[in-house]
């Protein structure tokens, strides 16, 4: 068996109770998946692409090089997803002038609120690279889960989706919590290995490791490609005009 991102963080003990517990059982894709996906924006990207521990001096959340790394990844996805009329949807923060909204998360970094030094862009802002179209979904989110606070469920529900396909950041929060919740409303759940980072590598290889024992299949961004090129046109009814936040 191919070596795994998250092997060199396991004792082999730990390995050995993956293997006789029987996780990491491949679950499958549903047959009316959605992409999703999570917060890939100026916050958690920054506004170009350089070192990670310079980038987190101006963005707090950046994920540096793994970040640009992963938006040709995730072009290729949502390209296919829309060939083929899959729905894409995508989270992203969304907060008051003054930062109150920001409750919990205020506890727990010292820098929350901080405005990105030498940069006009807005932090909750999608990266232009991957930017949606009229057919997508947008979902405005304050915690880490994708369903925490919004409509989510209930489009998936209006779409008829038996299953999410997860990519995004970051891998141990905002992606994490919302594999976690899609698990629980029973959806099949895939994530993009490579179509997933975050600031820590430790943080991104376990988290990948938890997910693919106990929640969700993770998997490569070529094997989903090829999954979704091929679906059947037709299936869902998609969104045909602008956002609701883009036609107030």
């Amino acid at each position: 068996m191919a070596e795994r991102i998250w092997d060199k963080f396991l004792t082999e003990r730990d390995k050995e109770v993956f293997k006789l517990a029987g996780y990491g059982a491949r679950a499958g894709f549903g047959k009316r998946p959605a992409l999703l996906i999570v917060d890939v924006n100026y916050a958690f990207c920054g506004d170009k692409r350089e070192p990670l521990l310079e980038s987190v001096k101006r963005w707090r959340q950046s994920g540096g090089e793994a970040a640009w790394d992963a938006l040709p990844v995730l072009q290729n996805l949502i390209g296919t997803a829309r060939d083929r009329e899959v729905p894409v949807i995508y989270t992203t923060g969304v907060r008051r002038s003054d930062n109150w909204d920001a409750g919990s998360w205020a506890w727990k970094n010292e820098r929350s609120g901080e405005k990105p030094g030498g940069s006009n862009r807005e932090g909750n802002e999608i990266m232009p690279q991957i930017a949606p179209e009229p057919s997508d979904i947008v979902i405005y989110k304050q915690k880490p889960s994708a369903f925490h606070g919004t409509n989510l469920i209930s489009y998936l529900t209006l779409l008829g989706c038996d299953s999410v396909i997860v990519a995004g950041t970051a891998t141990s929060g905002c992606v994490r919590a919302t594999v976690v919740d899609a698990f629980s409303y029973n959806l099949r759940v895939t994530m993009v290995e490579d179509g997933c980072f975050e600031r820590s590598e430790a943080s991104h290889a376990m988290t990948l490791c938890d997910m693919n024992a106990k929640y969700a299949d993770v998997i490569d961004s070529g094997e989903v490609v090829e999954f979704l090129s091929g679906l059947p046109r037709g299936m869902y009814n998609l969104p045909r005009g602008a956002s609701q936040k883009a036609a107030e």
